[in-house]
């Protein structure tokens, strides 16, 4: 689930055109989180499973002025170990109309307690672990009336939205549910349990004119003769309660195939002509996922639907994910932001999440943090390392933006409340981790151990030692090291480096310190390369840092001109680094990575009154990495009116032609700033032309 979407919006240094984008990020309403009390011991166990849930049978109808909903479900329960005479459900705020045992002949009514919250059924008798039963719940939910701080914890939990038609402003009449974390129960009685797994088939009646959705495939479509239609919906393969999704509204459904399941894209006819142009990569996507884990996608469908006023970014219903209405884009927006990180984050949780679930809240960045890396793994694929290092700039800025975030561990057992999870720890920072892993075991291990992971845990739910357990099994290796200190604990390294050359000894001395509070933070295990620049060569030296203060030692015959400590740029980290103007230059003219280039920019940049760092930020105007050339054009404020001059063509051509909007934007914003109003009159009438609304709004910005 994307619960908060950044595009480097921290970095200060290119805010200037994120301040005018219309498309930049997703505005989540606000949660009172309540932190819990210093010194509260607090242990956040998994739910235990005294009944296992097999499958839920669902047919509902609705009334759509009253946004209630008319259930009845029938739920398969056995006893999950141990005997059990009752069964205990979720069900808020309900009017629980009958609960009675289904049998060959027909109903017979149990017994009942309902709080508001729980529903607790006396069984006929006491179930073994090899017996189960169908119990048939009749009610109504009406989850718009649930009291925010009584019922729900924020407008954000209802579960299931009805959106009222408003034509005024252009809104559709659309019904759709968002089960994450524990909200699926507002609307259908159920077990509030990651670690319970159920098949389910979900009846939905709704106006003919409407378009339904829920998870698997449709069963059977049947006209009632009174305007309205039943659609059902089998999902035949196990997965948890929360994952349960239903949409239903006018919508236009645009089918693609993969390997002979229906890849579908459902969206207000208004957008429908764009769905390939914004979803088209799907098939693709499929493809690349499957083959890099080895596990091909395990369901019976994918479809994916944008929906209005939609709580979060996405969630990742099994076979049908729900997007936020910014999806609805133009061709014009879609210069701006594709969202396929998105889409690609959304798709990977159908391996993790879906197929493999955390076992409770606490493992939470079993689902996300994988998610996460999907993003990356898909950019690397479709549009190249470069790419791929600039999405996960943006994770990394994202970490370090807050300080609490190095306050809180990545599998939290101690949080207060668990939307608190939902965070760039179990986001971003898991994200990072993971390939942190993967550059420690090396590709070839680290996608088999994935590999052996999901289909050892297939439809099952895990905990983080399963993963550990799963990389040992398949490299040999005691990883507890690792797993400690990225997953099981706190902070992150800030790491001081120094190096230089002594003459005398024919040696680069690399002086390493970690700065971080070892009275809260670990003292980290760190293997890294360092690349050593000499003559036109690369040698490369791998190190281990496991020490406060360490130091390393490399023979060479005379002084190099760039020493590279973490040399792939992966270590996730606060790094101080001292180095000259003239390896900056160096490494922004020699090393191979855009993280190379970031970091020299950044010095250079601060430095900007040096002519040898303007010339280079220069000549940084026309870097390949977007992220870059903006970067640099917000620094132009800095250079001398002679500068300037020199630079115009280059900004012009930026404003004009540069392949980036958003760079295009910052070229029109700093040519209003900067230059004379008359000289820059035919680059705008020109960008008037430019439909970006990034660009626009550039143009328009303090008129």
């Amino acid at each position: 689930m994307n619960k908060q979407l950044y595009w480097l919006s921290l970095l200060c240094s290119i805010c200037i055109v994120f301040s005018c984008a219309s498309t930049k990020h997703v505005d989540i309403p606000p949660v009172t989180i309540y932190a819990n009390a210093p010194g509260v011991p607090v242990y956040q166990e998994s739910y235990p499973i005294k009944i296992a849930l097999k499958h839920t049978k669902l047919d509902l109808r609705f009334d759509w002025e009253k946004s209630w909903v008319f259930g009845e479900a029938t739920l398969t329960v056995q006893p999950y170990f141990y005997p059990q005479d009752s069964v205990v459900l979720d069900a808020n705020g309900f009017d629980v109309q009958e609960v009675a045992r289904l049998t060959s002949n027909g109903k017979s009514r149990l017994h009942y307690t309902y709080n508001g919250k729980k529903l607790a059924i006396a069984l006929d008798k006491s179930y073994t672990k090899d017996e189960s039963c169908e119990l048939f719940i009749r009610y109504i939910a009406k989850p718009n009336e649930l009291q925010v701080g009584e019922d729900i914890a924020s407008i954000d939990d209802r579960g299931l939205y009805f959106i009222q038609p408003n034509s005024e402003i252009g809104i559709p009449r659309q019904l759709w549910s968002q089960g994450e974390t524990e909200c699926n129960s507002n609307w259908f009685p159920t077990v509030n349990n990651t670690m319970v797994k159920m098949t389910q088939e979900v009846s939905l009646t709704v106006p003919d004119s409407m378009v339904t959705l829920s998870n698997g495939l449709m069963k059977t479509s049947r006209k009632n003769g009174d305007g309205t239609r039943t659609d059902t919906w089998l999902q035949d393969k196990p997965h948890s309660p929360y994952l349960t999704m239903i949409a239903a509204g006018v919508f236009q459904v645009t089918k693609d195939e993969w390997q002979g399941k229906e890849v579908s894209y459902y969206m207000e006819p208004a957008f429908a002509p764009y769905a390939r142009k914004i979803f088209g990569n799907t098939p693709e996507m499929l493809s690349f996922f499957s083959q890099k884990l080895g596990v091909t996608y395990p369901w019976d469908k994918y479809a994916q639907i944008v929906v209005r006023n939609f709580v979060s970014g996405a969630m990742e219903n099994t076979t049908a994910t729900v997007f936020f209405d910014r999806m609805n884009l133009t061709p014009a927006a879609y210069k701006d932001e594709t969202y396929e990180d998105i889409i690609a984050h959304e798709l990977f949780h159908h391996w993790f999440g879906d197929l493999v679930t955390a076992e409770s809240w606490s493992n939470l960045p079993l689902n996300e943090s994988f998610a996460t890396y999907g993003e990356y793994l898909w950019i690397t694929h479709k549009y190249g390392q470069e790419a791929a290092d600039m999405h996960a700039l943006n994770d990394i800025l994202t970490y370090f933006d807050k300080d609490t975030n190095a306050t809180l561990d990545v599998i939290r057992f101690d949080y207060a409340n668990r939307e608190q999870l939902f965070d760039a720890v179990s986001y971003q920072k898991g994200g990072r981790i993971l390939h942190m892993l993967r550059k420690t075991v090396g590709d070839e291990a680290f996608f088999a151990a994935l590999q052996w992971y999901l289909k050892q845990h297939a439809y099952q739910s895990v905990e983080i030692h399963d993963l550990r357990l799963a990389f040992e099994k398949v490299t040999g290796q005691d990883l507890n090291w690792f797993f400690n200190q990225w997953f099981l604990a706190s902070g992150n390294p800030d790491l001081h480096i120094e190096s230089q050359y002594e003459d005398s000894t024919k040696q680069v001395v690399v002086n390493l310190t970690q700065q971080q509070d070892l009275t809260k933070y670990p003292l980290y295990r760190l293997p890294m390369a360092v690349d050593l620049y000499v003559q036109g060569k690369v040698i490369r030296k791998q190190i281990t840092l496991t020490k406060q203060q360490e130091t390393f030692r490399f023979p060479l015959a005379e002084a190099p001109q760039l020493v590279d400590v973490d040399a792939d740029k992966y270590l996730l980290a606060r790094k101080e680094e001292q180095k000259t103007l003239s390896e900056w230059i160096f490494q922004y003219q020699h090393a191979p990575l855009f993280m190379d280039r970031f970091e020299a920019i950044q010095q250079l940049l601060e430095t900007i009154q040096e002519p040898r760092a303007q010339q280079i930020l220069i000549t940084a105007l026309q870097d390949k990495a977007w992220i870059i050339r903006l970067m640099v054009l917000q620094g132009l404020e800095k250079f001398s009116k002679a500068d300037l001059k020199e630079i115009f063509p280059t900004i012009k051509k930026l404003a004009i032609s540069d392949s980036r909007s958003y760079v295009r934007a910052g070229a029109i914003m700093q040519l209003k700033n900067l230059y004379n109003k008359s000289d820059i009159k035919e680059i705008l009438e020109m960008a008037v032309k430019d439909d970006a609304p990034s660009v626009q709004q550039a143009l328009h910005n303090g008129k």
